[in-house]
């Protein structure tokens, strides 16, 4: 066990934040905005490591799901109207990605538990924008967030900025977040996070932590 490090937080009170473990991003059977197999593999069984651990120290896992009503609320976005026009993007498939009642709207079931929390109609990268989630950590005293999730180099990393500006202490899993734009972009995603936003660890830095061991969130 290692002393958890200092997080400019007093008294660490953390979640872990799992930013689209879903459907449409893991399962290359139904997934419209698929990271490449091999690699969601890996970070299906990553989080679900990590996200086993947390609950058994009693830190609420949250799910943060994306889900548009319909393809308007996606080409309301000028940039993303521009990759679903140009068909060499990794994003082409931006307008179809996770309308209402599309399989990849489901969370993968290795990594849903019951007990843990549900932010849907996530809309933009920023996982703070146009949901309850600030309400959520706010109204539970969380101050620490651990970020897992997809893509390393957008929402991962616009989430890590925000909550930064909202000034939460800000962990990214390295070893569960990946992007399907490829190891370039999801280096430098970690590396923008490392250098002005929070800390990017290893499950095996993590869970060494006392803040991850059974009676550590108290």
């Amino acid at each position: 066990m290692t002393t958890t490090p200092n997080l400019g937080v007093d008294a660490p009170c953390a979640a872990i934040v799992a930013i689209d473990c879903h459907r449409g991003h893991l399962d290359p059977e139904v997934a419209t905005m698929a990271v490449a197999a091999d690699v969601a593999a890996r970070v299906i069984d990553a989080n679900d490591t990590l996200m086993r651990a947390a609950r058994t120290a009693d830190i609420p896992v949250i799910h943060i799901v994306t889900r548009y009503r319909d393809a308007q609320e996606i080409r309301a976005n000028p940039f993303w109207r521009t990759r679903a026009e140009d068909p060499t993007t990794t994003r082409k498939n931006v307008l179809k990605h996770n309308l209402d009642g599309m399989p990849g709207c489901t969370i993968m079931d290795k990594l849903h538990d019951p007990s843990d929390r549900v932010v849907d109609m996530k809309k933009r990268y920023d996982c703070f924008v146009g949901t309850d989630l600030d309400f959520h950590l706010k109204t539970h005293g969380i101050n620490t967030l651990i970020l897992t999730g997809v893509n390393t180099n957008s929402c991962v990393l616009a989430t890590a900025v925000s909550a930064n500006v909202r000034d939460y202490a800000v962990i990214v899993a390295s070893d569960c977040v990946d992007t399907m734009d490829g190891d370039t972009l999801h280096d430098a995603g970690l590396l923008c996070i490392k250098t002005a936003f929070g800390w990017p660890m290893t499950n095996d830095e993590l869970l060494a932590l006392d803040l991850l061991q059974p009676g550590g969130a108290a």
